[in-house]
């Protein structure tokens, strides 16, 4: 059993897997893009479209998408999707091809990144508590962007990409050894879904 643990863990530390969810996570996002930017058309030319993802009052992608938080540069939000995704597929693969990039680009990835995952966590948090209503695609977008935010930051802290001071890095290391972004992220989605949950309740299945 301990040797089976001892590869699982070798496992999520290795650059196959990190990469590997990366490039999964990263194309479920652009895809969730391209509907989202499908429907936003639909929606400028008619309104009222009524949308595949339009279940119910609760999950509703034509509510969330005519609002004006999902225009917020005035063009809508699922168009930076399908600008950001290409860039973390490339990375994810050519990394998976073992290239090596430069700490200045990825810390540069690591902020630009880091200001989408913000983002789309602002987007969550507006649709679940002023517009009043969830875009399962939007869904998606917060779940992937969360994971290849957590891939990008594990491997930038582990191989110092942050420039970070060495103590710090060390910490940053054994912290990852321990699996502690595994466990932060885990309650992080835990507490999302527990949010959407006692907000909406059994309304989300009416």
């Amino acid at each position: 059993m301990s040797g089976l643990t001892d590869r699982a863990h070798a496992l999520r530390q290795s650059n196959a897997w990190i990469f590997s969810t990366m490039l999964v996570s990263a194309c479920l996002s652009l895809l969730a893009s391209f509907v989202l930017s499908v429907d936003a058309i639909a929606l400028a030319k008619n309104p009222a479209a009524n949308l595949a993802c339009n279940i119910n009052a609760r999950i509703s992608c034509g509510t969330v998408g005519s609002s004006w938080q999902a225009h917020l540069f005035g063009f809508p939000n699922a168009y930076l999707g399908l600008l950001a995704e290409p860039v973390v597929i490339t990375i994810a693969v050519a990394s998976l091809a073992k290239v090596r990039f430069p700490r200045g680009f990825m810390l540069a990835a690591q902020v630009v990144y880091t200001l989408g995952v913000v983002f789309a966590y602002w987007l969550f948090f507006q649709a679940l508590y002023v517009i009043g209503a969830l875009c399962p695609w939007c869904l998606l977008v917060t779940l992937s962007t969360t994971l290849v935010f957590t891939s990008l930051t594990h491997v930038n802290l582990r191989d110092n990409n942050l420039f970070l001071p060495e103590r710090a890095h060390e910490w940053a290391k054994a912290a990852l050894r321990m699996g502690l972004d595994t466990v932060i992220v885990t309650l992080w989605l835990v507490g999302v879904v527990a949010l959407v949950f006692l907000k909406y309740g059994a309304t989300l299945f009416a």
